[in-house]
């Protein structure tokens, strides 16, 4: 054969090669994009259904369809006032914390390039416990918990994005100082309960632990819009995100500065994060469990799992407090405890995993 035929020969058959190539990956993409669009649907349903139970259950017993026709207002007027005044907010806070703490989760997990990146793990837990703490203990209202909670929970975000911009530490590494910081704010936070009088040291526990008791349309109403423009701005930021995930290297070809990027990104998560907390307390493991199983039913992270996110945190926490309230028979025992309880496994497995799975070299 010659040259030339040879030639045409190659060419003809890297053209196919490479259209199976492309081909392989469309259909790929196009399967995992069904994926999570199913699994999107049947979280959705579990979750309308699961809000029904959530709004029916109690001393006033209604059906599932009774007690969402209640929530817009319509059927009996009892089943109104209970369901909009007294498990409406409840149910609601559930809803809105549980995707604002997953959501921020699984962006902190893509921005730390680490599976163990959480609230949790890095210390906005911990700093929205201290705030809310120190409001109890310098005699404040307790209407300034949320306010207090979420401004400690971005400072121990600031303190760690400007060690992590002076030291140019590996942001893989800042973890690790994370967990420092939490563990030194709770260790701040039990203190000032041991000094506290016995009646406010109780209440002290339970917000500390994460608890949905109590919450006011109010609240609600104000952390909802809060946490809404924030998961939007996060949303609107997912190409950059997206960019991020090639490598320091590729995103800077591409145009973005990775080290200002990652921490501006990071401190709006945090953001994010923060205002969950301070809506129904650091309720614990949402953020740190919720994206690997998303990962585990859908794949790797785009913006469809992001939504599946959302939805499944919202399950998760509902889920969590359903079983405190009508299951368990602890009374006044906080959301935090159950999820706490479900996720201390999870991180344990999680932790195996990392130590078994090959070191990169440097």
């Amino acid at each position: 054969m010659s040259a030339p035929a040879l030639a045409h020969t190659d060419g003809a058959d890297g053209g196919r090669t490479g259209a199976g190539t492309s081909t392989s990956t469309g259909t790929s993409a196009a399967r995992r994009r069904a994926r999570t669009a199913a699994w999107s649907v049947v979280v959705a349903v579990l979750l309308v259904l699961l809000t029904g139970v959530a709004l029916g259950t109690g001393q006033v017993r209604m059906t599932v369809w009774e007690a969402l026709r209640a929530l817009v207002g319509l059927g009996d007027s009892g089943n109104v006032l209970v369901v909009q005044e007294f498990r409406a907010p409840r149910v609601v806070s559930a809803l809105i914390a549980g995707a604002g703490l997953a959501v921020a989760g699984s962006m902190l997990q893509r921005l730390f390039r680490n599976p163990l990146a959480s609230p949790d793990t890095i210390g906005v837990t911990g700093g929205a416990s201290f705030g809310a703490v120190l409001v109890l203990a310098i005699g404040a209202s307790q209407q300034y918990i949320p306010l207090a909670a979420l401004g400690d929970g971005l400072l121990a975000a600031l303190l760690l994005g400007g060690f992590a911009w002076r030291s140019r530490m590996a942001v893989t590494r800042l973890v690790l100082v994370g967990l420092a910081v939490q563990q030194g704010l709770a260790a701040a936070v039990n203190l000032m309960i041991v000094r506290f009088p016995a009646e406010l040291a109780s209440s002290a526990m339970q917000w500390t632990t994460g608890s949905l008791y109590g919450r006011t349309w109010t609240e609600v109403g104000t952390g909802g819009a809060a946490i809404a423009a924030t998961a939007a701005a996060v949303v609107l930021c997912q190409r950059r995100v997206a960019v991020l995930d090639l490598g320091d290297d590729s995103a800077g070809g591409l145009g973005l500065d990775p080290r200002r990027d990652r921490v501006l990104l990071l401190l709006l998560t945090i953001a994010l994060a923060s205002l969950a907390a301070a809506l129904t307390g650091p309720v614990a493991f949402v953020a740190l469990a919720v994206p690997h199983l998303v990962r585990l039913l859908a794949g790797p992270p785009t913006l469809g799992t992001l939504g599946l996110t959302a939805l499944t945190g919202s399950l998760l926490l509902l889920a969590s407090d359903l079983l405190v309230l009508h299951v368990i028979p602890v009374h006044g025992l906080p959301v935090g405890a159950v999820t706490a309880t479900l996720g201390a496994p999870w991180l344990l497995v999680l932790m195996i995993r990392q130590g078994r799975l090959p070191q990169r070299s440097s």
